[in-house]
């Protein structure tokens, strides 16, 4: 088992760049299965997801390679396979979105359900509700997706769930119906900048996508795409959580290479916090730049609510309750993403904090210092929560 020893207490300063982010890597590497020649991806994080999805892709036919400066380049070299076996799959869950661009671009596909982090209810069912309307025939047998269709046909889909839009799905569904017969129309698509820049991405390589970062999508199916050259955009998640980081133990750290505009309902949660967040080009929030946080004054508890983009993102919910658990008074946090993304609460309620669960709601009373504790993590961002946790305890 992996095990990180945390001895806390120190206040973190300095400066760190934020990588590219890997839910926009992920999709983007599936979504070059599509197109016809060579893709370059700039800014692809150095994660093991990034090998995992490589490795799936080129087991599938694609060459995947690594220059030296970090940019991930993409080819497709073999198209007789449509099998993304299990083995691989399971250890990640974007892996479902090759199954798009397979439909669109090989007319077939097999598809080990995926695996990923144990947060809750994450059916793919959406996915398959959307393929399955540009005509796609479906089935899921012995644990793959089977899917086939002779040629995909433009449609009207809704792809609103029980607790929001689906990421995954959108861009899974958007590179499909970028090379379906006739228009796509997309409603409740995710607005989350991840599928901006997936279909950014689809965009330079030649498809009619209108509407990206509305819940309301126009695709006009074209006959082809063509590789090109695209820079990822920054990790929101990373720098947000970041961002916690430099909080939770009152330090002082500069963030380089962030896109404040992304992660706006974050900014304004640390501010209401009583954290200082200082933008390098206040009036450029879109503009990627530099963002100093600092801690100079007494935090404060507050509510938090984990929403679909552009409110505070459900991957950052468990970061910010470990900062709130290092602030004495009642603060509520709540997931309408995840209602049941809580697993970390019980962890820190060992470090020394009152945590009571209420349906989609954590309540905590917090506390001046947590005390150190062997913990478990159930997933990457409860993980993360629980090492910021560290960072602000006393002892190991």
């Amino acid at each position: 088992m992996d095990m990180f020893i945390v001895r806390g207490g120190e206040r973190l300063s300095g400066s760190v760049s934020v990588s590219g982010a890997k839910n926009s890597a992920l999709p983007l590497m599936a979504a070059a299965m599509a197109c016809e020649g060579e893709t370059t991806l700039y800014s692809i994080p150095d994660l093991v997801d990034v090998k995992t999805q490589s490795q799936v892709l080129g087991s599938l036919g694609m060459d995947v390679n690594r220059d030296p400066d970090g940019a991930l380049r993409l080819k497709t070299v073999d198209e007789t396979s449509c099998i993304a076996d299990y083995e691989l799959v399971r250890r990640m869950r974007a892996s479902v979105c090759v199954l798009g661009p397979l439909l669109a671009k090989r007319r077939m596909a097999c598809v080990s359900l995926p695996g990923g982090c144990n947060i809750g209810d994450r059916p793919i069912d959406l996915h398959l509700k959307g393929l399955s309307a540009l005509g796609a025939q479906i089935r899921v047998d012995r644990g793959y997706v089977i899917a086939r269709a002779d040629r995909l046909r433009g449609a009207n889909i809704f792809l609103g769930g029980a607790f929001g839009s689906t990421v995954t799905g959108t861009c899974n569904v958007m590179v499909a119906a970028a090379l379906a017969k006739g228009t796509t129309t997309i409603e409740s698509a995710a607005c989350e900048p991840e599928v901006v820049d997936v279909g950014n991405y689809l965009n330079a390589a030649g498809a009619k996508i209108d509407g990206l970062g509305t819940p309301f999508l126009t695709i006009e199916g074209v006959e082809q795409l063509n590789g090109v050259k695209h820079e990822v955009i920054p990790d929101r998640i990373e720098a947000a959580t970041l961002m916690i980081a430099a909080a939770i133990t009152g330090g002082d750290v500069c963030l380089k290479e962030v896109r404040p505009d992304h992660i706006t309902a974050v900014i304004e949660k640390l501010r209401e916090i009583g954290v200082t967040v200082q933008l390098a080009f206040p009036d450029q929030p879109a503009k990627k730049q530099s963002v100093t946080v600092r801690v100079t004054q007494p935090l404060r508890s507050v509510d938090c609510i984990a929403l679909p983009y552009p409110g505070i993102p459900t991957d950052v919910q468990a970061q910010l309750m470990s900062l709130l658990a290092c602030v004495p008074g009642i603060s509520i946090v709540t997931d309408k993403v995840f209602p049941d993304r809580f697993m970390h609460a019980s962890e820190l309620a060992r470090m020394g904090v009152n945590i009571r669960r209420e349906s989609a709601s954590a309540i905590l009373n917090g506390v001046s210092r947590l005390s150190g504790a062997c913990v478990m993590a159930s997933d990457l961002r409860a993980s993360a929560a629980l090492v910021l946790a560290g960072l602000a305890a006393e002892g190991e």
